[in-house]
């Protein structure tokens, strides 16, 4: 059974990849933010803490870029995915967009294991907060 393919189709994931690129922005923001206090920290009292701080960072900070050219490749297959419908390619369209949801879904997956990451560090920082609160 061969299903008919619109313009409407990859264009109803437009907001859906706009919201999810601007959360990821916003995320990349912050860590640019944190990233320059720390490094600030870092230039005044070195230490073994600040550096397992800021490697996690970098870490997570790739993780986001990943999550940033995923959408945005997700994005550009939709986009194209209408302009071949545009020009009578119906075949090649459900293919590209095929393609872009799988990338959607890729760049879902890297913010599942990113934000894992995050809730491990926050989670160190509060046991480090109890530790010190019953010392």
């Amino acid at each position: 059974m061969h299903e008919e393919i619109t313009l409407t189709t990859p264009a109803l994931l437009f907001s859906a990849i706009s919201l999810i690129m601007l959360a990821y922005t916003n995320r990349f923001l912050s860590y640019a933010t944190l990233i320059r206090t720390l490094h600030e920290k870092f230039k005044i009292n070195p230490n073994d803490v600040l550096l397992g701080q800021i490697a996690n960072l970098r870490r997570r900070l790739y993780l986001t870029k990943y999550m940033q050219i995923l959408g945005v490749s997700s994005l550009f297959l939709c986009v194209f995915t209408m302009f071949l419908i545009f020009i009578g390619s119906p075949m090649p369209a459900i293919w590209m967009f095929g393609i872009a949801l799988l990338l959607l879904i890729g760049s879902l997956g890297v913010s599942i294991h990113e934000i894992q990451i995050s809730v491990k560090a926050l989670d160190l920082h509060l046991g480090d907060m109890e530790v010190n609160r019953k010392s």
